[in-house]
């Protein structure tokens, strides 16, 4: 009987290591599981901020852009006022080549701001991270003109070069009438003067792009220079 017992000794033993090992793999399988489940949990509430985070930023540039919408549409509008009231009025009671002479200073104001807007938008702001270092006047306005890029240009290119534009054609409208009136001419000039402004006004644009492109960072730090003693 004593022989029998410890024969049958080793293959309870070789059962009892089958159950551990069963043990472990479903110990294994049930810890593999655990941490699948809770990298999916973790994703998930990563995905979750994620898009929380990008909704909030979506919402916020669409509220600044709204915001940014109703500044330039105020300031357009007074600005517009003002010059329209200043120069009409201005023009009219002035003779003729003084005229011409606002009229011509007009178109330079829309061209070189155009430039100006055009410069901000190429220049590269790590130039004048190293004008900065070494302390160079103006290089931080000029970082922050770049940094801001798109709205400098918006105000320089289209608010101030709109403004000009509509200016110069009430301008040179006045003057059609005083050269008329001053010479005697029965032809309306208007027309021809009017396409003369638009010309000068695209053409110089044109120039000036070409310009802005080859001195993007000279020009801007010129205008940093002249920010920096303006709000000094």
């Amino acid at each position: 009987m004593k022989v029998k017992e410890e024969k049958a000794n080793p293959s309870k033993e070789n059962e009892s290591k089958e159950v551990k090992k069963e043990m472990k793999k479903a110990k294994r399988k049930k810890r593999i599981k655990t941490e699948k489940k809770n990298k999916k949990e973790i994703r998930e509430v990563r995905e979750k901020i994620t898009e929380n985070k990008n909704k909030k930023e979506k919402e916020k540039k669409e509220n600044e852009n709204i915001k940014w919408f109703i500044e330039v549409f105020i300031m357009t509008f007074i600005l517009s006022m003002i010059f329209s009231f200043i120069s009409t009025n201005g023009v009219s009671i002035l003779s003729l080549i003084p005229a011409i002479l606002i009229l011509i200073a007009v178109i330079a104001v829309g061209i070189l701001f155009d430039i100006v807007g055009v410069a901000v938008t190429v220049a590269n702001e790590d130039e004048f991270h190293a004008k900065a270092t070494k302390k160079v006047h103006g290089s931080k306005s000029s970082i922050k003109l770049i940094r801001n890029a798109p709205r400098v240009a918006n105000i320089c290119a289209d608010v101030i070069g709109d403004i000009c534009g509509v200016l110069s054609g009430a301008i040179s409208a006045l003057i059609a009438v005083k050269i008329t009136s001053q010479f005697g001419l029965n032809m309306d000039l208007q027309f021809l003067l009017s396409a003369l402004v638009s010309a000068i006004t695209v053409g110089g644009k044109a120039l000036g792009k070409n310009i802005a492109n080859s001195k993007s960072t000279e020009i801007v730090h010129i205008v940093g220079k002249g920010l920096n003693k303006f709000f000094k």
